[in-house]
């Protein structure tokens, strides 16, 4: 959990005059649609149609989201580029057929030795080919285009999804299929927004010029009457039923040969993105490794990992060689085809030489435009798989947002305080995803000023409490309240160190240049990091750079410079030595005198630091607040639920004894 300045949401979960608008996208275009009811599976399904059932919907759930930069909360330019890109391709099949008729009259005047009909026609060709070039030329231009603005559109959008609400942590807390959200929306999210494209664009121009040049070997090939057994059969329109079964027999071998291509894909996309996680891992947790000494077992697990990858690649290197062994057999036969078909009506003086090179040109044409899919197959099935990991990321989302409005589930709520109280949990239950209990019915005031130290054996459930504070955590009942437009700044055992200049990780996470250098440097002076001055503006990797005991400086260095109303610390000084603690606490306490401070602390010695002591005790059913004293006497008005049932006299005892 990183440092975070909040500001509380209401009690009905909206934000309150003045929040923050990071979290929902500021800057954005995007507007969100809300989540697609919940897809319930048929109970009578066996696993097998289950999980087929289950991938269909996922696509369908990629596209309810990734239609909407057609929709008019989508790209302005959506339409106006997907509309000239169709003038484009229509107009390239008319250029392709021109070129189509130029193939005849070139040979035919060839054939009748006709110069000036040649010559023409060489001087016709240029313009021809031009405009092809650059129809072609645009057509790739307004396609990238296309598919640069749709990825930008639906990233944005799932990542302001994503970092809504703190949801990019809570994925962590639930079950689904979103592991390495990082790698679905930079790589499976790119190719599930350029293939369709791409796609779309290859379908048209099949289906164009598959129409268009059918025609063509039609009307010039005309009917073929051959002899069989003694009478004479005639074929109309033989070109064409030769090219639609030359078609299908390649295209139905291709989807015979890989029908494994989708899953084998799908599978392998999982295992690059658990290679990238595993390579990850071992970077971020660099110095643990290395002083451990773990080298050895690291390299096993990124051996068996990579392992996986590589036996994928050759079970989709298969795949590619058989599909490869079609389309390139087909690709060297196509062009024969149609000569040998058209050769005796040539011989015969049926057809004249330019016809047959038009008919062998349009035989082509049309081998290519059904033979898209074939060739395409492999592209098919990458974006499948992409297009289902984004799908399942954006379910797990779904799932979280729609929890989110949802009062059944069970919400923590936020709103403000009443009186004057800083902070107060009212009945508050914190529960897992599944219902499951984890801290039950807390009943705590804190008013300003005052230091609470939350205390208990491991496992009961504290830190489950500071995120639910913090509004992190939001399952539960009762609600977390705020005095209106109090500042809550947390931090957390391990700081967040953003990359950049040490003048940013001081700042974050507001921007560097809030603080002039010399506040800067005044408050890396006052939590002892003063020989880091000097570096304030040098970019390194500060995240590697520096000890665990100084990047918990450097966040009590944050701390003074935001000068927050709240502070919560979770285990914040488990680094810093006995005196190096002391310290902190006593600059916290001096620069910040007004400040409320609740922390969650293993260590005794943090006693002498904080006014207030509350225990938490594990419990079936979820861990309770069993004990709430005072380590320094103070008269306060309070709601504690513990302290409507302790007696006056035994709260001061215990009071004195912990002093």
């Amino acid at each position: 959990m990183a440092e975070a300045q909040l500001k509380p949401k209401s009690v009905d979960g909206t934000k309150p005059e003045g929040a923050a608008k990071s979290h929902q996208g500021e800057g954005s275009t995007v507007e969100a649609p809300p989540p697609p009811d919940i897809a319930e599976p048929d109970p009578g399904l066996t696993p097998e149609e289950a999980e087929h059932a289950r991938k269909r919907y996922l696509l369908r759930r990629f596209w309810i989201s990734a239609r909407g930069y057609w929709s008019r909360h989508g790209d302005s330019f959506a339409w106006p580029c997907t509309l000239g890109l169709l003038a484009m391709i229509v107009l390239n099949v008319g250029f392709q057929y021109g070129i189509n008729l130029w193939n005849r009259k070139i040979f035919d005047a060839i054939e009748r030795h006709d110069a000036g009909t040649v010559y023409y026609l060489s001087a016709v060709f240029l313009p021809l080919v031009l405009g092809s070039v650059a129809l072609v030329t645009a057509q790739v231009l307004v396609r990238m285009m296309i598919q640069r603005r749709w990825r930008s559109w639906l990233t944005k959008a799932v990542i302001q999804r994503w970092l809504a609400n703190g949801r990019y942590y809570q994925l962590n807390l639930i079950g689904g299929d979103h592991a390495n959200p990082e790698a679905r929306i930079s790589e499976d999210l790119r190719i599930a927004t350029e293939s369709p494209v791409d796609f779309i664009a290859g379908v048209i121009v099949a289906f164009l010029s598959a129409s268009t040049f059918i025609v063509v070997l039609w009307t010039i090939g005309g009917a073929l009457t051959l002899p069989v057994g003694g009478s004479m059969i005639t074929i109309p329109g033989f070109l064409v039923v030769a090219a639609v079964l030359y078609a299908g027999i390649t295209s139905t071998s291709i989807a015979f040969i890989g029908r494994n291509f989708v899953a084998v894909s799908e599978v392998k996309n999982q295992t690059e993105a658990e290679f990238r996680y595993t390579l990850t891992h071992v970077r971020e947790n660099g110095e643990s490794i290395a002083l451990l000494g773990g080298e050895e077992e690291e390299r096993n697990d990124v051996d068996r990992t990579f392992g996986k990858v590589i036996r994928q690649w050759a079970l989709l290197a298969g795949q590619h060689m058989r599909t490869t062994l079609v389309s390139q057999g087909s690709s060297l036969i196509a062009p024969v085809v149609p000569i040998l078909l058209c050769a005796p009506k040539f011989l015969e003086g049926a057809m004249t030489l330019g016809e047959v090179m038009q008919a062998a040109s349009a035989f082509t044409i049309v081998q290519a435009a059904f033979g898209w899919l074939v060739d395409n197959y492999p592209r098919l099935a990458d974006w499948n798989a992409s297009a289902r990991r984004i799908a399942s990321l954006m379910m797990s989302l779904d799932g979280l947002e729609r929890a989110e409005h949802n009062d059944s589930l069970g919400r923590i709520q936020h709103g403000e305080t009443e009186g004057e109280a800083m902070l107060s949990l009212n009945d508050l239950s914190v529960s897992l995803d599944d219902g499951t209990s984890v801290v039950k019915e807390t009943q705590v005031d804190i008013e300003p000023g005052e230091r609470v130290l939350v205390s208990g054996e491991s496992g009961t459930g504290k830190s489950t409490l500071v995120r639910a504070i913090a509004g992190l955590w939001p399952w539960g009942q009762g609600s977390v309240n705020f005095r209106a437009g109090s500042r809550l700044f947390m931090l957390p055992q391990r700081p967040y160190i953003p990359s950049g200049t040490l003048r940013r990780a001081t700042a974050y996470p507001r921007a560097a240049d809030d603080w002039s250098e010399e506040e800067i440097k005044g408050a890396l002076k006052a939590v002892g990091l003063d020989y880091l001055s000097a570096r304030i503006e040098e970019e390194a990797p500060w995240d590697q750079t520096l000890s665990g005991g100084e990047k918990q400086r450097l966040a009590f260095a944050r701390l003074l410079l935001h000068d927050p109303d709240i502070i919560v610390l979770d285990e914040a000084t488990s680094a810093l030595d006995e005196k190096s603690q002391d310290q902190m606490m006593q600059t916290i306490i001096r620069e910040l005198p007004k400040v409320t401070i609740v922390s969650v602390a293993h260590r005794a010695e943090l006693e002498a630091f904080h006014s207030r002591k509350i225990t938490l005790e594990r419990r079936d059913g979820g861990a309770k607040l069993v004990s709430d004293i005072d380590l320094i006497p103070r008269k306060r008005k309070s709601k504690s639920l513990l302290r409507r049932m302790v007696p006056r006299h035994s709260r001061s005892k215990r009071g004195a004894t912990g002093k």
